[in-house]
């Protein structure tokens, strides 16, 4: 079994998204390397960011997808709280 994935679609122009990436940054020190996070900048046009928003249905940012061997197991809008994420992540990690 794969570690658990947490994608951060962001925006540059996005006054939560800077909010929001302080709690990612501290989520990776706490968790390490348990868990996989990608920081995936979605205010840049671009054909990955078009399959992203099509893929996950986003709408919104910041929006937080956690995946576990390549399924979805939670999506979250706007800024979440650091007990939040960990109380989602913990779980999948000690599986």
């Amino acid at each position: 079994m794969g570690k658990p994935v947490l994608m951060d679609f962001f925006a540059d122009w996005c006054g939560p998204c800077h909010q929001q990436s302080p709690i990612i940054d501290e989520l990776r020190r706490r968790m390490g390397d348990r868990v996989e996070i990608r920081k995936i900048d979605v205010g840049v046009d671009s054909e990955e960011t078009q399959r992203y928003a099509v893929k996950y249905d986003l709408q919104f940012v910041p929006t937080l997808v956690i995946e576990k061997d390549g399924q979805v197991v939670r999506k979250l809008v706007g800024v979440q709280d650091l007990a939040t994420l960990e109380s989602i992540l913990k779980p999948l990690v000690e599986k």
